[in-house]
């Protein structure tokens, strides 16, 4: 999962690259083997499409990450996290509608 414009978070770069961020991120949290996450994956690459340079949009595969996930508390997949200078601005759980996920970034910057 991820397009070109989608960062594929790890739990060594995680805290650097999101938490740290200059810019509000999207995090999607999901795993290989999820049928909603793979659904919700052209959604995704979409928003790092249209937000690209104002929001850095990436995934956690909860699998291949699991510390970074136990310090979210995620135990449902998807879930998607909007973080601005590290602190968590909008979280949404399950399949959520492009739209959803455009207004609460859109409200992030203002």
């Amino acid at each position: 999962m991820g397009g070109p414009d989608t960062v594929a978070f790890q739990d060594e770069t995680f805290d650097q690259e999101a938490l740290q961020s200059d810019m509000p991120v999207l995090v999607d949290f999901n795993a290989e083997w999820c049928g909603p996450c793979k659904a919700l994956a052209p959604t995704i690459d979409a928003l790092a499409s249209a937000y690209k340079g104002k929001v850095i949009v990436g995934t956690v595969d909860t699998d291949s990450c699991p510390n970074v996930s136990a310090r979210f508390g995620i135990s449902n997949i998807p879930t998607v996290i909007l973080l601005n200078k590290g602190e968590i601005v909008d979280k949404f759980v399950g399949l959520r509608s492009e739209d959803d996920y455009r207004k609460a970034i859109d409200a992030c910057l203002g």
